[in-house]
């Protein structure tokens, strides 16, 4: 599962790293520094173009309570009737990391899970699906090396693999195989010795 994420980046950045020109000059600067991203935030993604917007953490679940279903299991997108129409509609939601909780007894304990970079952690993308105004985050059975916190993670895209992911030409049987855990070897995890405060929201798909 994907509850929190992290995004501390620049549009400079954004554009050099995803090659986008198209939607940057006009989105507020808070969307590329927010630091810490919760469900029904703003948050920004990368569409097909490609191109940059905004778009709320959290896809209606379709069932008029209000719910919102912030992931979206990789192994149930063709199944699922709110997630079939947005095969097509798939986006890229760039991230420095995400945070996972690991329980140990009564306590929870937060990760901090980012990509190994030099001097740091490195500006990724998750795999996301969006319809116009909402978009989720694809998750996947976790990397060995990680599954002793949590037996989700979000899909973390090889930059590689982000094009052919954007390109609504390329099937949705094509692109799933895309939807993988990532080489747990280049996760960078620190975890905090504080539990977090207070509950997440949202629905794990």
């Amino acid at each position: 599962m994907c509850g929190r994420f992290d995004i501390r980046t620049t549009r400079a950045e954004i554009s050099r790293r995803f090659g986008v020109e198209d939607g940057l000059d006009a989105l507020d600067p808070l969307v590329f520094a927010r630091g810490e991203v919760r469900p029904t935030n703003n948050a920004l993604v990368i569409t097909a173009g490609p191109r940059a917007g905004t778009r709320v953490w959290g896809l209606a679940a379709g069932r008029g309570d209000g719910k919102i279903l912030i992931n979206a299991r990789a192994e149930t997108l063709e199944t699922r009737t709110t997630f079939r129409p947005l095969l097509a509609r798939r986006c890229l939601v760039p991230a420095n990391a995400y945070f996972e909780w690991r329980r140990e007894g009564r306590r929870k304990l937060r990760n901090r899970i980012g990509v190994r970079a030099d001097g740091g952690s490195a500006l990724f993308a998750f795999a996301g699906i969006a319809d116009g105004a909402r978009f989720a985050i694809i998750t996947c059975p976790p990397a060995p090396e990680i599954a002793h916190i949590h037996d989700r993670m979000p899909v973390i895209l090889d930059a590689a693999d982000e094009a052919p992911w954007l390109d609504a030409t390329v099937p949705f049987a094509a692109a799933k195989r895309l939807l993988g855990p990532f080489a747990g070897a280049r996760l960078a995890v620190e975890e905090e010795s504080a539990p977090p405060r207070g509950r997440r929201p949202g629905l794990c798909a």
